[in-house]
């Protein structure tokens, strides 16, 4: 399916409905194609803990205490106050 920039904006509950039939989309501006959309894979899209990045810091020692790492990271921005 092709959508223009300008129905993308008007209408997005056509990109949805496009998706929902496990249809590509691909979106144009002034008549060049700038993106393609695809639904995801799987059934039910995945879940967050599917992605590459999820857990990446789990065997890190130093963030053990999660509340005090953020406070570490604030430390500088608050303390010029």
């Amino acid at each position: 399916m092709k959508l223009s920039f300008l129905d993308l904006r008007k209408k997005p509950g056509k990109l949805l409905e496009a998706l929902e039939r496990r249809e590509s989309v691909t979106i144009s501006r002034r008549g060049k194609a700038i993106a393609r959309v695809m639904p995801v894979e799987g059934q039910n899209g995945g879940t967050v803990a599917d992605h590459p990045a999820f857990g990446m810091w789990a065997d890190n020692s130093e963030m053990a205490d999660v509340a005090e790492t953020v406070r570490k990271m604030r430390k500088g921005r608050f303390d010029a106050i």
